[in-house]
C-alpha cells in the first residue's frame, strides 16, 4: 500500500490538514475542505483495492463530513451577525 493513490491522499490530507488549521479565510478553509474531500476519495479507492474496508468505511463518514465543510465555507451565505 505504498502506491501513487496512498501518497496523493496522505500529502493532500496533510496541506488540507494545515489550511484548515491555519484559519486565514472562509476561503481558504472551504478550500481545505476540497482538497480533504479529494483525499477521502483517493483513502476509499486505496481501502476497497487494497482489501481493507476499514479504511474504505471510515473515510467514506470523512467524505461526508468534509463535504459539509465544503458547503458550510464556499457554497452557504454567511449568516449575518
Amino acid at each position: 500500500m505504498n502506491g501513487p493513490v496512498e501518497w496523493f491522499a496522505a500529502i493532500a490530507g496533510m496541506i488540507a490538514a494545515l489550511m484548515i488549521a491555519w484559519d486565514h479565510s472562509r476561503r481558504i478553509t472551504g478550500w481545505g475542505f476540497v482538497l480533504f474531500v479529494f483525499a477521502s476519495i483517493a483513502w476509499i479507492i486505496s481501502g476497497i483495492v487494497n482489501g481493507t474496508p476499514p479504511l474504505a468505511v471510515q473515510n467514506m463518514v470523512l467524505l461526508a463530513i468534509n463535504l459539509f465543510g465544503v458547503y458550510r465555507y464556499l457554497i452557504r451565505k454567511k449568516e449575518a451577525q
